[in-house]
């Protein structure tokens, strides 16, 4: 009996011994499959957002893509008033992620504000094909019923969708993908600026594609469903979202906002003032005022961050002329395709095709692009700074503007033949339409040096923590620009009495008006160059001393020195016990 009991006890402790490592075995295997489920979701995740990007994008191109040639020949429009149209509504979609953004952060939840958003989307893409149905051929009990809407309730509502597009654009940008959704905070200078080169290639990968057939069937097939198509694609973007149901929404950090940015630039400019008036202060940067040591309410952690933000914005400020010049493409170059020969051995070219002349450089470039930049940072060698790029691509722009004053010249030399839009019969210059296209090129030789490498300076020289206040500022920025356009089209239209920007452009003189933005351009290019060298320096004093002056990352390096002493004496086998001690 004792012996058999001590058989069913050691029976006990081997089933209790094979059952504590099964349970052992399962925490593992949950947590393999815990992580195999997460990077699915990281996956999915991604994918949903760039399925969104790439809707919103296509939405965005597809409303932009015609706008000038149904302004003027549907609304009856100058074209001045038309180019002004279309550069307002570009800079008011750059303008409204931010402020989404600020609504996400301060006043509305981001799951509710996104279905406004989504809403306002639907609704302005659904109202354009309102104004662009003449509303005739209506049939109602048998009777045909003539239907159309005046000239000023077709602008009111054409106005209104452009208003609650935008907005829902904004909604989309800022909330559903910013850049802050695809994890770059670990990614490196070579990663970045290959992200950044590659994103902008399938972004204009996909307004080739819409320039070429969102363009064609509003000019040609049937002009009016054209604006149907944004439509569809906004449902294809609710359907990506509601695939994953919020869970794609991104959730940035709360340590910073644009209202801390310009409370601590209203904090320092309202000390500065208070110790002009009263106290000769002693600080080495005007923004040091609003810390709390010399009288502010930021910590120094904030105001290090935004001192390293101030620090970008000549950056940013050179830009806005930049975006001038390529607003051309939508506005003054799109004017000059309109009244050339677009008639190709008997097919006829649709306008904003010629828009792809400027997406081909792009896609060519970017591959050769990465290859260069990884042989660059691959070497032992990387004091090539993106600025060398950003110095070329805004002299490309500056030499596109004024090789399209020269070609405007050289259109006028050309007699006039007819040329049917919408059904609208035109006198346009004989002159072959693909004589303009060595300006497109060279704008997108530009697009593809300047835009990566300011996005990869605009994300890489700030904190972790304030890269999206960044990028915020970059987009507020090249919004500025697209206005900066339209009142630069204004004054010139109104200064020279219509001289400048013509309705009609053979009676005009479009050139001078090329030539005068060519000639600020090629000042904007020179300007940046005497200052691009900041941004050389920026780079080091950020890599090797910034990241280690903050009071947080201070105090997280002396505590990791105090834990490896620590472990130093521990390990220590010459020190006795009360020497340790």
């Amino acid at each position: 009996m004792p012996g058999a009991d001590r058989r069913d006890m050691r029976e006990k402790q081997l089933l209790n011994h094979t059952a504590d490592e099964e349970q052992r075995s399962l925490p593992g295997r949950s947590n393999h499959a815990g992580n195999l489920s997460q990077s699915e979701k990281k996956l999915q995740e991604a994918i949903c957002v760039l399925l969104v990007e790439l809707c919103e994008r296509f939405t965005f191109f597809g409303i932009v893509c015609n706008m000038i040639l149904f302004c003027t020949v549907k609304l009856g429009y100058h074209n001045y008033q038309a180019a002004i149209v279309n550069m307002c509504f570009v800079g008011t979609s750059m303008l409204t992620p931010v402020l989404v953004g600020w609504l996400a952060e301060c006043l509305v939840g981001r799951i509710k504000l996104v279905c406004i958003c989504m809403f306002l989307h639907f609704l302005g893409t659904a109202l354009l094909p309102v104004v662009a149905f003449p509303f005739e051929d209506i049939y109602i009990d048998r009777r045909h019923i003539l239907h159309t809407l005046t000239k000023r309730e077709q602008k009111i509502v054409f106005y209104f969708a452009l208003l609650t597009a935008s907005l829902g654009i904004g909604g989309i940008r800022a909330i559903v993908c910013p850049l802050s959704a695809y994890n770059l905070e670990d990614c490196g200078p070579k990663e970045l600026l290959s992200f950044f080169n590659w994103f902008y290639w399938l972004i204009n990968l996909n307004s080739a594609v819409v320039f070429v057939s969102i363009s064609y069937i509003q000019q040609s097939v049937a002009r009016n469903l054209g604006f149907l198509i944004p439509f569809v694609s906004v449902l294809m973007a609710i359907i990506t979202i509601h695939m994953v149901r919020g869970e794609m929404i991104y959730k940035p950090k709360t340590d910073s906002s644009l209202l801390t940015t310009f409370g601590v630039i209203a904090s320092a400019l309202k000390m500065c003032c208070m110790r002009y008036h009263y106290v000769s202060g002693g600080v080495t940067n005007w923004l040091d005022h609003a810390k709390e040591n010399y009288g502010g309410q930021y910590s120094e952690t904030q105001v290090e961050s935004i001192k390293s933000l101030a620090r970008l914005f000549p950056l940013f400020a050179f830009q806005i002329l930049y975006r001038t010049c390529i607003m051309q493409i939508p506005s003054g170059y799109y004017l000059q395709t309109m009244n050339s020969n677009l008639n190709f051995s008997g097919f006829v070219l649709p306008v904003a095709a010629m828009s792809v002349i400027s997406i081909v450089p792009l896609l060519i470039l970017v591959p050769i692009l990465e290859c260069i930049n990884s042989c660059l940072f691959s070497s032992k060698d990387t004091g090539h700074s993106p600025t060398i790029y950003i110095v070329v691509g805004q002299f490309s722009a500056a030499l596109s503007v004024m090789v399209a004053g020269f070609s405007e010249i050289h259109r006028k030399h050309f007699p006039q033949v007819e040329q049917t839009f919408s059904e609208e019969v035109l006198l346009v210059s004989s002159m072959p339409c693909f004589h303009l296209a060595p300006q497109y090129i060279l704008l997108g030789v530009a697009e593809a040096l300047v835009t990566p490498s300011c996005s990869l300076l605009s994300f890489r020289l700030v904190p972790e923590r304030i890269r999206g206040i960044s990028m915020h500022f970059l987009t507020l920025f090249n919004g500025a620009g697209c206005f900066m356009g339209a009142f630069f089209v204004q004054t010139a239209h109104a200064g020279t009495q219509g001289n400048w920007f013509p309705h009609l452009l053979h009676e005009g003189k479009l050139e001078r008006f090329f030539f005068f933005l060519a000639s600020l351009m090629m000042v904007n290019t020179l300007g940046f160059w005497t200052i691009a060298h900041r941004y050389d320096n920026l780079n080091q004093e950020y890599t090797n001393e910034f990241r280690g002056s903050l009071p947080e990352e201070k105090l997280l390096k002396h505590e990791k020195a105090i834990k490896h002493y620590d472990s130093v004496l521990e390990s220590s086998p010459i020190l006795s016990p009360m020497e340790k001690t």
